[in-house]
């Protein structure tokens, strides 16, 4: 029996004479991100920026100058896992600041969620020139297209791995931990009460998106179902949906294809709008 099987097992059992504490339990797992390190690729990049701290103790990186492009990374993410984008859009003359999540990297806090995220992005934006765009992967994207409901400003949005439906993300969790069923709606409900937020209220089929956007996934990505880009993408009036075959969860975020449509949307952003003649 490998470790995952024996966690589950342990889950199923304790969790039925337990159900309360098993959910707590899962609930402190689930918001309590690992720190992992960069990767070899990432170090350069990683050298050449600019450490900032903005309000509140979130730390960020920065490259580049002109129109600024924010970037919030995914669930035990880092700023420097979009290095090639970041390359291209400095090379096409945006700056680029790139978040540390709260609870990852030099940002402050111990646990999170994608609340906290997406209040980090409004604190950032507000300490920063008007947006160009935004950039989400994973929990980031997520986070993004929440933050725009809270009041958060871009010409454009990027959601790369995203998910659309918190509530789907978290029922799916307790599955795959083995909680059976009253140990999942506790562990539903303590996460709801953590990030102060009814989770069903994070769901793209509410909200109400009004720039223009580009969703991007790929069909193999083993952690987030590409069914959550067709639910973000059918929300969205003004997006254009970018369907990858290969690239995974986090091998997308290299993908040339994403490069391209991403410099394409704020190059769409940046032209003016012509209003059609009158005809008589």
């Amino acid at each position: 029996m490998n470790s995952m099987s024996w966690v589950r097992g342990f889950n199923a059992t304790v969790g039925r004479l337990a159900p309360r504490a098993t959910a707590s339990r899962m609930r402190r797992a689930f918001m309590t991100p690992r720190e992992l390190p960069p990767r070899d690729w990432e170090l350069p990049l990683l050298a050449e920026a600019e450490r900032v701290t903005l309000r509140f103790g979130l730390s960020a990186l920065r490259w580049g100058s002109g129109p600024v492009v924010l970037l919030m990374h995914g669930w035990e993410g880092r700023p420097t896992q979009f290095a090639e984008l970041i390359k291209a859009l400095v090379g096409a003359g945006y700056a680029v600041v790139a978040l540390d999540a709260p609870g990852h990297g030099r940002s402050p806090g111990r646990e999170a969620n994608v609340v906290l995220f997406a209040r980090a992005m409004l604190e950032a934006a507000s300490e920063l020139p008007p947006l160009k765009a935004v950039i989400g992967h994973s929990m980031g994207g997520a986070s993004a297209l929440l933050a725009t409901q809270l009041g958060l400003r871009t010409e454009a949005l990027v959601t790369i791995s995203a998910p659309g439906r918190i509530l789907t993300m978290l029922r799916g969790f307790a599955r795959y931990m083995g909680l059976p069923a009253k140990a999942r709606a506790h562990f539903v409900r303590l996460v709801e009460e953590k990030a102060g937020m009814p989770a069903r209220q994070i769901d793209v089929a509410q909200y109400r998106l009004e720039v223009p956007g580009l969703v991007v996934h790929a069909v193999d990505d083993p952690l987030v179902p590409f069914t959550e880009a067709e639910a973000i993408h059918q929300a969205w009036f003004d997006s254009h949906l970018l369907r990858l075959e290969r690239g995974g969860h986090q091998r997308v975020l290299g993908d040339p294809q994403l490069i391209e449509a991403t410099l394409r949307l704020l190059e769409r952003a940046a032209r003016p709008v012509v209003a059609a003649p009158l005809t008589a």
